[in-house]
């Protein structure tokens, strides 16, 4: 019985790994790639005469960046092709006799185990640093690196978790859906002025509406425009982006219009999508390259841990470099950019060790075949225990104490989530089960 369990498993990895659209895979790599190297360029601490730390955004205050920052602020694009994925696999869960529970269930392990991990290990580092006598301000700057990322893992959960209920409203209203999420990024919008928190309602509101971009990729509304009408899309949302932020309604700097997030991302995320579309077959020709696979298929596999640990890694490696006597050239002189290329080798190398230890976190544990889901007040609790610790981050800024506190709640969650139960193939049409060999 466990060997046809587990060729079973295997039979339907080999179906989900054909059913995987490279066009997706390959952007969400060049998506990540963008990221790591932009951040690398972005961190530079500094540690002034009077023994205080502080970190400065290099990239960020170049008025050169603001318009380039436009064309690469690819995170509307991550929410796009999370939404293709998510959408698949919703309807292959549901195919299979899934819930919405199960959906959710999977989603939370896959991104809170590696997520547990790095909070963990944060936390023991940073202590024990503390005791060895390492200036507190350091520590807080590497604790700041940690949390960062956080807040993506808050908004892509929040998504990815609304994605059955979005999808029930996508089957019967599609445009009407994205009508009203795009109405309540517009009103959260003119309301912050009046009420700065509301502001960060868009993290749900805005992120879901760019992930509905996603759904109607996945069928096929932009599929059925040509060519031309793909590029006037692109012209005509960015004109509208130009038009918002020409008038003031909205700063041109994308990356002040990230954190709360606006309408922007959102007219930058239908443009992105747009021309995804529109290089759909240039990005299918470079899958026939055999190195071009395989560096995107092991990219994606640890895909989120590379997201976790490179900003803490990066902050970490930085801010012990101040305690040393390495050469330190000052933020934004040519030494200084000379040496990014040194620095994004120090981060990739350092990356590999946590690759090789904590990448297998990702994979979603699996219990048995036959074995039954965790029950939904569990799965409902966990997603609640998870959230607490990310909003504190969000509002508060991240502790070294506040990471020891999200890594308990994180790894409660993960026994509370335990392990998804396996589903045998079925045959749709015939409504019986399919064998391993046949699968």
């Amino acid at each position: 019985m466990g060997n046809v369990s587990e060729q079973g498993a295997s039979a339907q990895r080999r179906g989900a790994e054909r059913e995987r659209d490279p066009a997706i895979d390959l952007v969400r790599f060049v998506c990540l790639a963008l990221v790591v190297v932009s951040h690398c360029m972005m961190v530079s601490p500094v540690l002034h005469p009077d023994g205080t730390v502080t970190s400065e955004n290099t990239l960020g205050d170049q008025r050169w960046f603001e318009p380039v920052i436009w064309i690469f602020m690819v995170m509307p694009l991550f929410f796009v092709t999370g939404g293709t994925t998510g959408l698949q696999s919703w309807r292959r869960l549901k195919v299979s006799g899934g819930n919405g529970f199960e959906f959710a269930q999977a989603r939370l392990l896959r991104l809170v185990r590696p997520a547990a991990a790095l909070l963990a290990v944060m936390f023991l580092g940073l202590w024990a640093a503390r005791l060895t006598g390492v200036d507190p301000q350091v520590l807080q700057l590497i604790a700041t690196g940690a949390g960062m990322p956080l807040w993506f893992l808050a908004a892509y959960l929040a998504a990815q978790l609304n994605i059955p209920l979005l999808a029930r409203f996508h089957a019967r209203a599609p445009w009407l859906t994205m009508g009203v999420l795009v109405a309540l990024v517009v009103a959260v919008d003119c309301l912050r002025g009046a009420l700065p928190m509301l502001a960060y309602a868009n993290l749900v509101f805005l992120w879901c509406a760019v992930q509905q971009v996603g759904f109607l990729m996945v069928d096929g509304h932009l599929t059925r425009l040509t060519r031309s009408h793909l590029a006037g899309l692109i012209v005509a949302t960015n004109l509208l982006l130009g038009a918002v932020t020409g008038l003031g309604l909205y700063t041109g700097n994308m990356l002040v219009n990230l954190n709360p997030p606006n309408l922007c991302l959102f007219l930058l995320g239908v443009s992105q999508a747009a021309a995804l579309q529109l290089v759909r077959p240039w990005l299918a020709w470079t899958w026939q390259f055999g190195w071009v696979r395989a560096m995107v298929m092991v990219s994606g596999r640890h895909a989120m841990t590379v997201y976790l640990w490179h900003l803490p890694l990066l902050a970490g490696m930085s801010g012990l470099l101040l305690l040393t006597d390495f050469p330190k050239p000052a933020a934004g002189t040519a030494e200084w950019w000379w040496a990014r290329p040194l620095v994004l080798l120090g981060v990739l190398i350092l990356l590999l060790p946590v690759v090789a230890a904590f990448g297998r976190l990702e994979e979603r544990p699996a219990a048995s075949l036959h074995s039954r889901g965790r029950p939904a007040a569990a799965v409902v609790t966990a997603a609640v225990v998870v959230f607490i610790p990310v909003a504190d981050a969000a509002f508060n800024g991240l502790t070294p104490g506040l990471l020891g506190g999200g890594a308990a709640c994180f790894a409660l969650a993960v026994l509370l989530l335990g392990r998804m139960p396996e589903r045998a193939p079925h045959d749709v049409a015939a409504g019986r089960p399919v064998s391993a060999q046949g699968g």
